[in-house]
């Protein structure tokens, strides 16, 4: 899950650059869903890739626009079907 704090609380900016630039997603880092927030200020979005330097080449060229941060996340289902052995 990357969460992103739109500089300024500007989501235009962020949206001038995505009709722009589109995405700019490197070979091998996929989108899955986005969700904004109501304030415009934070976009969460859920992206997948195996190589986590793939997360560091797109960030780079969106950090005029949003500060990041990246949370691993796995599905509650194989998080649930993990710890079962341990309950």
């Amino acid at each position: 899950m990357v969460v992103e704090k739109f500089k300024n609380q500007d989501g235009k900016a962020v949206y001038r650059k995505l009709r722009d630039s589109g995405r700019a997603l490197p070979d091998g880092l996929k989108f899955v869903a986005s969700y904004v927030s109501a304030d415009l200020s934070r976009c969460f979005q859920l992206m997948e890739a195996d190589d986590v330097t793939l997360f560091q080449r797109w960030i780079a060229d969106w950090q005029s626009v949003a500060e990041f941060e990246v949370v691993p996340v796995v599905e509650g289902k194989t998080t649930r079907e993990a710890l079962a052995p341990l309950l």
